[in-house]
């Protein structure tokens, strides 16, 4: 019997949204949080765009809601040992559509390059000798690296730092430990509104890139149900109030 319980629990989680103790269905969303303004803590909530657009598909289905910050690095073994129902946090498509079962996009975003104000890089060409920091395992990382789609460009750098997440790249950029960090648009754009005066992007983009939510490979009904309730959310102007209140570009969301 114990081993058959256990059975019916694994089979529950492949399939998502669990129910939680007061018998609701539950989504468990992971997330990186390091990563505004998609995803974030401050003080002691988590909140972004993409966190609170996951709130608002699942008070619409009538689900509970649970944000469970992950280590990026860990994300695939969190989503098929099913601790996750799926990853939702500026998390792109291209480059990993074979890996996952991903919506439809949502957010078109840009990878673009964030130097400190007053820099001499002015360009991408400006990068050739430089150091330029990247969060791992994020697709403008795999652009850059031997292979990637803009090697051409990353093999000018003097070297490509790989760190955890960009709030360190961030860091070190500050105190000099690299001359730029290639990043999304969004973050970038937050960092420079938390730290006005500090940082800038250079007027040329690394690549252009599309947000998904990732489910579990093979998981369509969770995926099916969840973009349903998104496009939804997104036709009632939710998203597009979410966008206006974390700074994303209106003209970036897809789903409207």
């Amino acid at each position: 019997m114990k081993k058959l319980m256990i059975l019916i629990a694994a089979a529950a989680a492949m399939l998502g949204c669990e129910k939680a103790d007061d018998g609701a269905k539950k989504l468990v969303v992971g997330f990186d949080a390091d990563f505004p303004p998609y995803g974030y803590k401050e003080g002691s909530e988590y909140k972004g765009f993409d966190l609170d657009l996951a709130r608002a598909v699942c008070e619409k289905k009538g689900w509970t809601f649970v944000a469970n910050p992950i280590n990026w690095d860990s994300k695939d073994m969190e989503l098929n040992s099913g601790s996750i129902d799926c990853i939702w946090n500026g998390f792109t498509i291209q480059g990993r559509e074979d890996a996952y079962t991903f919506s439809s996009p949502y957010v078109d975003n840009s990878q673009v390059v964030m130097v400190k104000v007053g820099s001499p890089v002015k360009t991408l060409a400006d990068l050739a000798g430089k150091i330029v920091g990247v969060q791992t395992d994020t697709p403008v990382q795999k652009a850059l690296s031997k292979g990637g789609d803009r090697e051409a460009l990353g093999s000018t750098f003097k070297q490509l730092v790989v760190m955890p997440n960009y709030n360190q790249a961030v860091q070190e950029l500050e105190m000099g430990g690299v001359d730029a960090v290639a990043l999304d648009v969004g973050v970038a754009k937050k960092k420079m509104a938390d730290l006005p005066g500090r940082f800038e992007t250079l007027p040329e983009i690394v690549m252009s890139e599309t947000y998904g939510i990732g489910f579990k490979k093979g998981n369509i009904a969770l995926r099916d149900e969840v973009e349903a309730t998104l496009r939804e959310v997104a036709a009632e102007g939710t998203m597009a109030k979410l966008a206006e209140k974390y700074g994303i570009e209106p003209a970036s969301l897809l789903l409207k």
